[in-house]
């Protein structure tokens, strides 16, 4: 992705985000220069991979695959005594057109929480034991308390205020419905691991590749420095 891109689709989420009186945590407004004087007080932000998100999974086309993303609080499997957090939560931007490719987590739970905006649609395939996609069985699904077996690809309508649960194995990917406008959407879930716990059908990148051709508005959760001495 381009850095004007993806500073674009920044600001078109912090737009959101005021718009909605949501308020974030302060380092998520630390800019490039501050990040540079932040010691090791925040490292659990830097470790845990805690800040700005913005993927085009690898492919090159934001507007059409695309999601923008920011991980406000989490654990970590690998440092569960420095970091004994059991949970997670992300706050998530979609836009009309977008999409977020089909995938599976091996261990994380998680609730997708429509938090205002349009009507968010989410596909969802049991998988096979040999982790392919089962186009056939029934899904069950949980909706805020609510129970439904519903066919093999089915798309849940979320409207504002509505949740899923989606359970480890379980295929499930993200569009808007048309003419609803966009969607800010809540992720409470386990402890989050997008480096090791995404199974992408087809396979596609998670972080990425960044062409430098403006000045960085945020740093991104993969771009943070050493923390200053």
């Amino acid at each position: 992705m381009k850095r004007s891109e993806i500073n674009r689709a920044l600001r078109e989420m912090e737009a959101m985000i005021c718009a909605y009186r949501v308020a974030l945590p302060p380092f998520c407004h630390f800019t490039p220069d501050e990040w540079a004087s932040k010691g090791h007080a925040f490292d659990e932000v830097r470790d845990n991979l805690l800040g700005w998100d913005i993927t085009d999974y690898g492919l090159g086309d934001f507007d059409r695959v695309g999601f923008s993303l920011i991980t406000l609080r989490n654990g970590n499997l690998a440092k569960k005594e420095q970091y004994p957090k059991t949970y997670a939560e992300k706050l998530l931007y979609l836009k009309e057109g977008q999409y977020s490719p089909n995938h599976f987590h091996w261990s994380k739970t998680e609730d997708i929480i429509n938090r205002a905006g349009g009507t968010l649609l989410i596909r969802v395939y049991n998988s096979n034991p040999d982790e392919s996609l089962d186009p056939a069985s029934p899904v069950t699904v949980h909706l805020d308390g609510e129970t439904r077996v519903v066919p093999a690809g089915t798309q849940v309508r979320l409207t504002p205020g509505m949740s899923i649960s989606i359970s480890p194995r379980l295929y499930h990917d993200f569009e808007v419905e048309p003419g609803t406008g966009p969607v800010l959407i809540g992720e409470v879930s386990a402890v989050n691991d997008d480096q090791s716990d995404n199974r992408f059908l087809p396979p596609v990148g998670r972080f990425p590749s960044i062409e430098e051709d403006e000045p960085p508005y945020r740093l991104l959760c993969t771009e943070y420095p050493p923390a200053a001495e």
